[in-house]
């Protein structure tokens, strides 16, 4: 597979999910508000720039905007163009990375992908956005998930799919790290707090929540929101699929199904790296995390999911050349593979109006 293509799916799968994490984060976080309507300006900002800080894009958004605002925070997560990480964006980069990989995807992909391009384009999404933006974040993810069921049920899970696969649960490890490092300057730098009242209660919820988590942590935990069971439920659950320790897993099987090295040996730094992580959270509990400190473990796991991400860049995607004739040979196999596909969607359409020959 050319490195270019595996870049492509790569980077479209993890565009689509990102797009979905902040959709849900966003989504629950307004719904918080209504619990909160006696907040004033400055603990509005304390609400909503976790939330930024949490993203990574804290200077990216002071640039922009002179206060976190509601507002403010919820444009810059969801419209904002100029914020390379929001939802509108992500979708962006998503369909344009597919839109280079055609011959990699199926049609149905493809469709439901370009629908939701040209969804969050339309003045359709500004409208559904005034009126409810519930509704809004609530077609957004579910098309994220109507992709990833297409891509099992429809795509050839070969090396590209496998790509796919590493973007997504990479991703997904590291947003949902950042959800819950959300509210960690509520605790104590090292150490479980002693007990929370309502309105810290109502945060970790929401936590939950804006991982999709809340029903499965109730059949485990009930009702009761602790932020040990929380945090543990997150990080060290290997059942559930957003778990960090689950997705962990699953981009290290990704990795091994493309280069074909078994479970127990590594062939370039990525797979090493992932391995490692994955065999650090299957031997770490809770009370050893929050003894070293949450926030400081999370900013940790996000420095090795970084390092993971440049590790696959490097071994797959970033290949130097040995010489211009090798660099030549490349390009015009990209440009016959370009021209094959532009022939065949060319054909396609002729066929559906009825002019195949």
């Amino acid at each position: 597979m050319l490195s270019r293509v595996a870049n492509s799916l790569y980077w479209m799968a993890r565009h689509i999910e990102r797009a979905e994490n902040t959709a849900r984060m966003v989504d629950v976080n307004l719904q918080l508000l209504l619990d909160y309507r006696s907040l004033d300006d400055e603990r509005l900002a304390g609400h909503w720039m976790p939330i930024v800080q949490s993203m990574g894009d804290e200077e990216t958004f002071l640039q922009l905007h002179p206060k976190a605002t509601g507002a403010a925070v919820t444009r810059f997560l969801v419209f904002q163009e100029e914020n390379p990480n929001s939802i509108v964006s992500s979708i962006f980069q998503a369909r344009e990375n597919a839109r280079m990989v055609r011959d990699q995807i199926t049609m149905e992909y493809w469709e439901e992908l370009n629908r939701l391009y040209l969804f969050v384009r339309s003045s359709e999404a500004l409208r559904v956005w005034n009126e409810s933006p519930s509704d809004f974040f609530q077609q957004i993810k579910a098309s994220s998930l109507h992709l990833i069921g297409l891509s099992y049920a429809t795509v050839i899970h070969n090396e590209g799919w496998w790509f796919t696969q590493a973007g997504m649960f990479l991703e997904r490890t590291d947003k949902t790290s950042r959800v819950l490092d959300v509210r960690h300057e509520s605790l104590p730098k090292k150490g479980a707090p002693k007990a929370i009242d309502q309105a810290q209660a109502l945060e970790w919820s929401a936590i939950l929540r804006s991982c999709s988590a809340w029903d499965a942590y109730k059949w485990i935990h009930g009702a009761e929101v602790r932020p040990e069971l929380v945090a543990e439920f997150l990080l060290l659950n290997e059942d559930f699929p957003r778990s960090v320790r689950f997705c962990a897993e699953q981009l290290n099987l990704a990795l091994r199904k493309i280069s074909g090295v078994a479970e127990s040996r590594f062939s370039n730094e990525a797979e090493k790296l992932a391995g490692r992580l994955v065999a650090e959270l299957q031997f770490s509990t809770i009370e050893e995390i929050f003894d070293h400190g949450l926030h400081s473990y999370i900013d940790t796991l996000q420095l090795k999911l970084n390092a993971i991400g440049e590790a696959l860049f490097k071994t797959y995607i970033a290949h130097a050349f040995s010489n211009l004739e090798s660099e030549l040979l490349v390009q015009q196999e990209e440009q016959q593979q370009q021209s094959f596909v532009s022939a065949a969607l060319i054909l396609g359409e002729n066929c559906n109006r009825g002019r195949c020959e």
